[in-house]
This record gives C-alpha cells, sequence and structure tokens, in this order.
C-alpha cells in the first residue's frame, strides 16, 4: 500500500496577498485559483518538484485560524542556493542553521542537519532543510 500526501491547507487571511507570496516570492506554481461560487474560494500551488502541493483558503478548515500553520517542511539539495533565490525574490528568510550532528558521513556539511526559517505574510511558519541525496 502506498500513501502519499497529496495537499497541505493553509490557512490565510487574505487570498491574493498569500497568492503572491508563494507564486511570485517562494516560486511555487499556481495549478488553479477557483472561485467557490459565492461560497469561498482556494487557491492550490505546488513548490517546483513537490508531489505535494499547497491549499490556500479563507473558512476552509474552520478550527485552523490564518497563521496557526507550524512546522511545514521543504527539501532541497543546496541549501545555501535556495536562501539565496529566495531573498533575491523579497522573501524575509533567516540566516542558515545547523541543527543537530550528521548521524552518518555525508558528502557535504550541511546534509540532514542545515535549516533556514520563514514565514508567510499571515505567520505560517516553514522550515527549508538540505538533503542532496534525496532532493
Amino acid at each position: 500500500m502506498n500513501w502519499t500526501l497529496e495537499v497541505v491547507i493553509v490557512p490565510v487571511s487574505d487570498i491574493d496577498r498569500a497568492k503572491e507570496f508563494y507564486a511570485e516570492r517562494v516560486g511555487f506554481a499556481v495549478d488553479h485559483d477557483t472561485d467557490l461560487g459565492g461560497v469561498g474560494r482556494i487557491v492550490q500551488l505546488t513548490p517546483p518538484g513537490s508531489g505535494c502541493s499547497i491549499v490556500l483558503g479563507r473558512g476552509v478548515v474552520p478550527e485552523m485560524p490564518p497563521g496557526s500553520l507550524k512546522g511545514l517542511q521543504l527539501v532541497v539539495s543546496d541549501l545555501e542556493k535556495a536562501r539565496a533565490e529566495l531573498v533575491e525574490r523579497g522573501v524575509e528568510v533567516g540566516d542558515i542553521q545547523v541543527v543537530g550532528q550528521n548521524p552518518r558521513p555525508v558528502p557535504h556539511p550541511l546534509d540532514n542537519v542545515g535549516f533556514v526559517f520563514f514565514r508567510d505574510p499571515d505567520g505560517n511558519e516553514w522550515s527549508v532543510q538540505q538533503i542532496s541525496s534525496r532532493a
């Protein structure tokens, strides 16, 4: 049995602002922007190379107020390059942090333990981790 994670709902207060942030600044592809006939709107975006998308919506999950999602994680093969791209696109992203120790010798010192962190305009929190062997 294969189980794949396809979508994560990201609660936001302003869909247009969030769509601009994720598409124009972070670089996610806009899969669709759907008006639900006056009862709402959802926007689905996918990070480059990912099998999982995010869905932006207001009121999509009532128990999740805007900015309440924490711990979303992206994986890249080159953290320094990814951080530089985010900075170039205008994302406020923290410095590279090393978290823990590598569990085994790897070709790059940031593999498995290198992270950067950023937030969307509502405060939803993301981390980006370097894992070059699987990104």
